[in-house]
């Protein structure tokens, strides 16, 4: 087949009730291909997130029952209601963590950067598809043709999707997936016994009376209620000099380094005054006040609400100092401190990403080449604390574009290993 005849085969297959709500994205012909050294880290990396994510649940728990660093708790528990930390500390849920794990990398030349790593993903029923319908055009994607819809029917273990109005727009992609049987509106839904997974936001659960009313600790619930583990403020954390020695002890002295490698440096914006003499490592300076004042250059940093808020997921609440004028970025510090007790915020270096290229269909239906930057959303499975790599899905966006995310622009896809010669 021509690359056209490619691209027309992946079109012809949509669904023809569609994947996401009203969204539509550009068609590659071909996946996207990797380096044997992405491909390679995308395949480990999966084992060490999972090691991170329990150390973390590990960590809160020391923190909350005064074990150790007694501080981390309740920056975690900021602006969340006590019924749900009391949930979220229940013994019956204690060594719970994500079942599902999504990380968004960058890529880079010669590896990725870690910008945020996603619990409650969306996207698991477009990789399925692509993977799919990649797969019988011959290409041989990471993960497997099936290994979407394996891994998440392995946690699911026949279970119901969960999905909240907040999260509709991800509704036709789970039932196409799962079939619409098994796609619940959380709003209307009293636990029945059977596994769920939970498609939405830990801040959604205050408003969703009839299910949380129902719903007790101990039944089947894939990701746990746990808030604290959905907060940004752990790529931070895991810069934090005093947890230095804890994270090299729960995930290994190589874990660590391969973390340390892909997550930019990140900062919890606390506005509690440092001693005269101290200063905020790696940015140099004695107050956040002073971040107000910097130049475009040192403005090269992005700052986010941490998690419990309706602004934490997509491309909200997410700010690209150099991307703002001087007076803007002075505005979004001052609102960050003012509500660190409520929503803590996270700074993290601005990592641009590496070009890349592929190819995509025009609108005169003609194939073109988009010249891009690429956000790469690894699914990994645990299951018993095995993890599996399901697929990855691919999303390269026009290089002027300081966020990548799905858009109309981009270009969405598998991946696959690139044969070097």
């Amino acid at each position: 087949m021509t690359p056209l005849e490619r691209a027309h085969y992946v079109r012809d297959h949509l669904p023809a009730e569609g994947l996401f709500a009203e969204k539509t994205w550009r068609i590659a012909p071909q996946a996207f291909a990797f380096s044997p050294e992405h491909t390679e880290l995308l395949e480990k990396l999966g084992v060490v997130l999972h090691h991170f994510n329990t150390a973390c649940n590990l960590l809160y728990r020391q923190s909350a029952s005064g074990k150790a660093h007694p501080w981390v708790a309740p920056l975690l528990d900021a602006g969340k209601p006590p019924e749900l930390i009391a949930l979220s500390r229940h013994e019956k849920v204690k060594g719970q963590v994500a079942a599902v794990i999504r990380p968004d990398l960058i890529l880079t030349d010669d590896a990725f950067a870690l910008s945020e790593l996603d619990s409650v993903p969306g996207g698991i029923g477009l990789t399925a598809w692509l993977d799919e319908t990649y797969s019988a055009l011959g290409e041989n994607v990471l993960g497997g043709a099936d290994g979407m819809r394996k891994g998440f029917e392995s946690i699911l273990n026949g279970g119901e999707v969960l999905i909240s109005g907040e999260s509709a727009a991800y509704r036709p992609e789970m039932e196409w997936l799962l079939g619409a049987d098994r796609v619940r509106s959380v709003e209307d839904y009293t636990p029945g016994g059977k596994p769920g997974y939970r498609f939405f936001e830990a801040f959604d659960y205050p408003k969703l009376t009839k299910f949380a009313e129902a719903w007790q600790p101990g039944q089947p619930l894939t990701p746990p209620l746990k808030p604290y583990l959905e907060e940004k403020l752990w790529l931070a954390l895991f810069w934090s000099r005093p947890l230095q020695e804890f994270w090299r002890q729960e995930i290994g002295e190589k874990g660590q380094k391969l973390l340390q490698r892909i997550i930019p440096y990140s900062w919890v914006l606390d506005p509690t005054p440092l001693p005269p003499h101290a200063v905020i490592p790696e940015l140099g300076i004695q107050s956040w006040s002073e971040m107000e004042r910097f130049s475009q250059k040192q403005r090269d940093l992005v700052l986010k609400i941490s998690g419990f808020s309706p602004h934490a997921w997509g491309a909200r609440g997410v700010y690209v100092g150099s991307d703002m004028s001087a007076e803007e970025w002075a505005g979004q510090v001052r609102t960050s401190l003012a509500e660190f007790s409520e929503h803590p915020r996270v700074l993290q270096r601005f990592v641009k990403g590496s070009l890349a290229k592929q190819d995509y269909v025009a609108g005169n239906d003609e194939i073109a080449t988009l010249n891009g930057r690429a956000r790469v959303c690894p699914y990994y499975f645990v299951v018993n604390d095995r993890v599996s790599l399901g697929g990855v899905l691919v999303t390269l966006v026009p290089a002027d574009k300081k966020l990548i995310h799905g858009m109309r622009d981009a270009i969405l896809s598998p991946a696959v290993a690139r044969l070097e010669a």
